[in-house]
């Protein structure tokens, strides 16, 4: 499976991943997937798919100085920066796929944006589930399907059309289990109870300029986009996604996502 198709990035992508898409889009979800999964003071949690650390960093806070956050990762680049930014987490290097941890292990499993990377999604869930302790809940937030994020529908319009196929699909990747039935699907052999619900989310970028250099230079999209094609990427969307940007030049539109809820019974 490509790195597209499973969300990895190098070293100095990782580094521009956390210092513009973070708060472009990513910020704004922490507390409120906590809030759905229940985390509380003097917890155990895991994090699958840590990132560079937005949740882990925000899930320390939440159990405080008598709980514990272990996140994993297979991205040494993103995991470098999660250790800096996030002390005083546990951090592995791994996959959703295989958890290195006991059955039973955590009172509460959380997974942010990183579902739809996982190239066995099903088994993701079971080792998720595996490791949850009786009465302990699992949430997972995905983005929702594409159609009704404007931006990046229009973003991956202009890919296919300059590029072709390969660079528009993986800029697609993140949306592949965007709806209800696509989230539950994955979640039901585990989980005889799943809540899903839709919540409202905004992409912000300081220009277009950064929304398109944030995309390919802290996405994959970097190893399918050369020099010249980025410069013409960005001369094209000047002018095709302009309509996104307000009168000061930053670029809003809307980006919302689907939470899942799962707990098994105590």
């Amino acid at each position: 499976m490509s790195k597209a198709r499973t969300g990895q990035i190098g070293d100095a992508a990782a580094e521009i991943y956390e210092e513009f898409f973070v708060p472009a889009l990513f910020d704004q979800w922490p507390p409120r997937l906590l809030d759905r999964t229940g985390v509380r003071r003097g917890e155990r949690v895991l994090e699958v798919g840590c990132g560079t650390g937005a949740l882990t960093r925000e899930a320390l806070a939440w159990v405080g100085p008598d709980g514990s956050v272990a996140a994993i990762d297979p991205n040494d680049g993103m995991r470098a920066v999660a250790a800096r930014m996030c002390p005083g987490a546990l951090l592995h290097a791994g996959v959703a796929e295989d958890l290195p941890f006991a059955d039973d292990s955590f009172d509460r499993v959380v997974c942010q944006f990183v579902l739809m990377f996982c190239t066995d999604r099903r088994r993701a869930v079971a080792q998720m589930a595996r490791v949850l302790r009786p009465g302990g809940s699992l949430g997972i937030l995905t983005w929702a399907q594409v159609a009704e994020n404007p931006g990046y529908d229009a973003m991956a319009t202009l890919v296919r059309r300059l590029f072709g196929d390969v660079q528009a699909d993986a800029l697609l990747a993140p949306f592949v289990i965007g709806t209800p039935e696509l989230l539950r699907d994955e979640l039901a052999d585990a989980f005889a109870e799943v809540e899903i619900v839709r919540l409202d989310g905004e992409a912000c970028f300081p220009s277009v300029e950064a929304w398109v250099r944030t995309d390919v230079k802290g996405w994959t999209l970097g190893d399918l986009i050369d020099d010249d094609q980025y410069e013409h990427l960005l001369r094209a969307a000047a002018r095709d996604l302009a309509v996104f940007a307000g009168t000061d030049g930053v670029v809003r539109f809307p980006a919302p996502a689907l939470a899942a809820v799962a707990r098994h019974p105590a």
